[in-house]
């Protein structure tokens, strides 16, 4: 991939985004750094001797319980479908297919809110302002997930994110005509044509989704819809 390459060498973890073990009650082992992902992630020990990771909500501590089940408590750690859910639920890791595992909702700091039912879909509201349906039978964990001071991190200098594998991003505008169609020009030009990408592709803002888009139609008003008040 353009711009990715050397960086430090990482293992990596195995983590559960289906939690579909159901009603067995988990113990959290500890909490973890993971280098593949913004979001700590918690080792728990189910009450049968297995183990397995899962993405740390904010306020799961050592010692907590947590379990995955058709109606559990509102607690931050327990999974549940949304058929067994209150709406207003913040929830995160949240599945789009019912047993694909979470798909939305990942990152550090991330959570949507269960605003409601309709039919057989549970429609929930996204950080970016998307308001979207998913069946009710998907899956999603109560609360938000942790870290969400990784926003605010100050890498401090070039090497950190050398070290995470990122590269420099060199200018098309300072590149020749060879290298890219923003290239040459004698002194310094702006590109003289609308942005583009080193292959010709429109860049900045140019929408890419396929209007046929199967799950387009379950999203109720887009992130893109004028916020009110603005």
């Amino acid at each position: 991939m353009r711009r990715r390459g050397g960086g430090a060498k990482r293992l990596y973890r195995i983590v559960d985004f289906k939690r579909n073990k159901f009603d067995v009650a988990a113990t959290v082992e500890r909490i973890e750094y993971d280098p593949n992902r913004t979001a700590f992630i918690a080792l728990i020990k189910y009450d049968d001797g297995e183990q397995a990771y899962i993405l740390a909500p904010q306020r799961l501590a050592v010692g907590d319980k947590v379990v995955a089940s058709a109606k559990a408590d509102i607690k931050p750690g327990n999974a549940m479908p949304f058929s067994g859910m209150p709406i207003g639920t913040i929830v995160h890791n949240i599945e789009l297919k019912q047993g694909k595992g979470g798909q939305i909702a990942r990152a550090a700091g991330t959570y949507a809110q269960f605003v409601g039912r309709d039919g057989g879909y549970a429609q929930i509201r996204l950080s970016s302002g998307e308001l979207r349906m998913v069946r009710q039978e998907c899956m999603a964990t109560v609360g938000a997930v942790s870290n969400p001071d990784n926003s605010n991190q100050n890498l401090g200098k070039a090497g950190r994110n050398r070290h995470k594998g990122i590269r420099p991003s060199v200018r098309g505008v300072v590149m020749n005509p060879v290298d890219h169609p923003h290239g040459g020009g004698e002194g310094r030009t702006s590109g003289g044509r609308h942005p583009v990408s080193p292959w010709g592709k429109p860049t900045k803002g140019a929408r890419t989704r396929n209007k046929n888009k199967a799950s387009s139609r379950l999203i109720v008003r887009s992130r893109h819809a004028k916020k009110k008040g603005r």
